[in-house]
């Protein structure tokens, strides 16, 4: 069954989240499910305002360009998000459940954790929103706290802006200042949501290679000057960042998933009788990539996932701007 998993369709093959409408459909099933009879006004609309945004279609944004953190990258996220939401609102204390209101503003949060990536009108100075990723998640609080007053939720921006930081490296985490204890565990909900919707990808392999890298270089990532000057390398090419994806997961897992986010993953298991999908779908990429590994077969990575940017041609654009931004570091 786990091979007839459709490239833009999340881990049970169910829900196609390279598709808005799909994933607001699913969300809003879940959320009758955990909090009946609470409306879903604002999360809808939310929906709506990410479509306009992520095509191109809200005044003053370009659309998403950014290859990786693409529309269906966000739309997976969130759903994982609503799942974990619904399953923590079941399993904790009465004192600890969120609640519709802080469960939509978790939501919303996820929906647009990435709009950072997305560039303004009359920015002259980046090509692609890739060039944001060191400080894409400032961005997003940004954005957050100038969308929520449009949907009546004002009084969470503080809230929002920043749990949103779960979801990155730009903060450190134990520095985050959240004044209520459900807080801070939505946004170890929305930290592990992002990452495990990420690595559960069925093309998170290949979308490393051809897409994260290239990202990285833009970004800033794969290689920087040092303070003596020298280029410092992190990844020098989309197969050693693949190479080095096995201690990635690893390190994701124990420092973050199982750590500072205290195994928030669980909180799926009410919704798969115990199991989780997730999980599982990321132990099977990783045991395959250690199957390429071993033997250097990279040929087996052949998958040719589907993107869901702004703009067509989207890949060959953001390769040129790749190759030259190598060509200027290294001249």
């Amino acid at each position: 069954m786990h091979d007839l998993r459709r490239n833009d369709y999340d881990v049970t093959n169910s829900v196609q989240v390279s598709s808005t409408a799909s994933v607001t459909t699913a969300v809003r099933e879940l959320f009758a499910a955990g909090w009946p009879g609470e409306p879903f006004d604002r999360v809808a609309t939310a929906f709506e305002e990410f479509e306009r945004l992520f095509s191109g279609h809200m005044p003053g944004y370009h659309g998403v360009d950014t290859i990786y953190h693409d529309r269906q990258h966000s739309l997976d996220m969130t759903l994982a998000m609503a799942r974990l939401l619904v399953g923590y609102e079941a399993s904790a204390d009465a004192h600890q459940r969120f609640g519709a209101e802080r469960a939509t503003m978790g939501v919303v949060t996820s929906l647009f954790h990435d709009a950072g990536y997305i560039r303004e009108f009359g920015d002259r100075k980046h090509r692609n929103g890739a060039e944001f990723t060191l400080y894409h998640v400032t961005r997003s609080a940004r954005f957050l706290a100038r969308f929520l007053p449009s949907i009546g939720m004002e009084s969470w921006v503080p809230v929002s802006t920043r749990i949103v930081h779960f979801t990155g490296y730009e903060i450190e985490l134990s520095k985050i200042q959240l004044s209520d204890s459900r807080d801070r565990k939505l946004g170890h909900l929305l930290g592990t949501a992002d990452l495990i919707a990420q690595m559960a990808d069925r093309c998170y392999l290949e979308k490393c290679r051809d897409r994260l890298y290239p990202e990285f270089v833009l970004g800033g990532v794969a290689a920087a000057p040092g303070r003596d000057g020298a280029m410092q390398v992190r990844y020098s090419s989309g197969l050693d960042l693949l190479r080095q994806t096995p201690q990635f997961v690893r390190e994701t897992r124990s420092e973050r998933l199982d750590g500072e986010f205290a195994h928030a993953y669980r909180y799926l298991e009410p919704l798969f009788g115990g199991k989780n999908p997730y999980l599982e779908a990321i132990d099977r990429n990783i045991t395959y990539l250690h199957r390429i590994l071993r033997a250097e077969r990279w040929r087996l990575l052949r998958r040719n996932p589907p993107l869901f940017t702004s703009e067509d041609n989207q890949l060959g654009l953001v390769r040129g701007l790749m190759l030259n931004r190598l060509k200027a570091m290294w001249a």
